[in-house]
């Protein structure tokens, strides 16, 4: 890995618009994508998605959702990152382990703007989790969704080889896109012979269509050589709130993390009947936790007849704000869990 102490970063930001800019952030190793959103006096949220997803792929749910859109941008000016070569025009050849130089290189300069709250789904958690670890000061919080830890299981690292080689040798080919589905989605929206797959599949689908093959390949070469973030878990001192569905494939990673990270500052909302990407596939469950999240950064105010002591302990504590009434949803239960 190449040293990055030469690295250098900028970026002209243009006058921030409700509908987003996108702006080129010029390092030593190429362009990188960031779409703004909002003000950017407001403390900044950083976003990371997932393996060959950008920010529309992974997060639109999420901020297409009224609840969520009006929560998030009342509180944060939005920083969407975009994985080297995951834009739908780049085709800029990143550095093969992008997880670690470019990155830091390009967060030292977002945190310019003060500490900044970070959002990341499984490899994209990965990534802000490790840069949570190496600037703990810079870092006010962790909401992260299905995330990754340790290295590797075998199960996935034979399934990431299998998806590296077809990328490969094939470009994103038929296989490569049912297993990045499977990936990011249960199999109820997945769909089957008998039922269609749901409109966020067929959309994702077509999404990943546009993404630059070699790019995705670098990225999984990476990110299936990551090294286990565990015991570093312990440092972390910034509040976390982890999301992972019920039937995601990184449900135990999820589950192990937790474990690790201080009970002090971190809580798991496990959501039912939903797979890893739950930004995209039950956005509405987010809202809730998050709410109460932020309620512990005096970001956002609840009218309650009786204040929780803190945005964790509140949610932990009574499930049954967590409930599909509360929300006014028809969603099934969340549950939470306790390391």
């Amino acid at each position: 890995m190449a040293d990055s102490s030469s690295d250098s970063v900028s970026i002209d930001m243009e006058t921030p618009s409700p509908t987003g800019k996108e702006n080129l952030v010029k390092t030593s190793h190429g362009l990188v994508s960031v779409t703004v959103y909002g003000d950017q006096d407001k403390p900044a949220l950083v976003t990371y998605p997932d393996l060959a997803l950008n920010y529309m792929s992974c997060f639109q749910g999420l901020f297409f959702c009224p609840e969520a859109c009006s929560l998030l941008l009342h509180n944060f000016c939005i920083y969407h990152i975009s994985p080297p070569g995951h834009e739908s025009y780049c085709s800029w050849e990143l550095l093969q382990l992008a997880l670690m130089n470019l990155y830091f290189r390009l967060m030292n300069w977002l945190i310019r703007l003060g500490a900044v709250m970070c959002m990341g789904v499984t490899a994209g958690a990965y990534i802000l989790t490790l840069f949570a670890i190496k600037h703990r000061q810079r870092v006010l919080g962790l909401i992260l969704v299905s995330p990754l830890c340790k290295v590797p299981s075998w199960t996935e690292w034979f399934c990431n080889k299998v998806m590296s080689n077809l990328l490969y040798f094939h470009g994103m080919c038929r296989v490569v896109k049912e297993l990045l589905l499977k990936r990011y989605f249960s199999k109820e929206v997945r769909g089957s012979a008998l039922v269609p797959e749901s409109d966020i599949v067929q959309e994702c689908r077509k999404l990943l269509d546009e993404r630059q093959t070699t790019n995705v390949w670098r990225f999984l070469e990476a990110i299936n050589r990551r090294p286990d973030l565990s015991e570093e878990l312990r440092k972390l001192r910034c509040r976390s709130l982890i999301f992972v569905g019920e039937n995601s494939t990184f449900h135990s990673e999820a589950v192990h993390m937790t474990s690790k990270i201080d009970r002090r500052y971190s809580a798991l909302v496990e959501v039912q009947a939903c797979g890893s990407m739950v930004t995209e596939e039950q956005p509405h469950a987010m809202f809730i936790p998050l709410e109460y999240f932020l309620m512990g950064y005096g970001l956002y105010k609840l009218t309650l007849s009786v204040s929780p002591r803190s945005p964790l302990t509140s949610f932990c504590i009574s499930p049954e704000l967590l409930s599909p009434e509360s929300m006014g949803l028809k969603l099934k239960p969340i549950k939470t869990r306790l390391p």
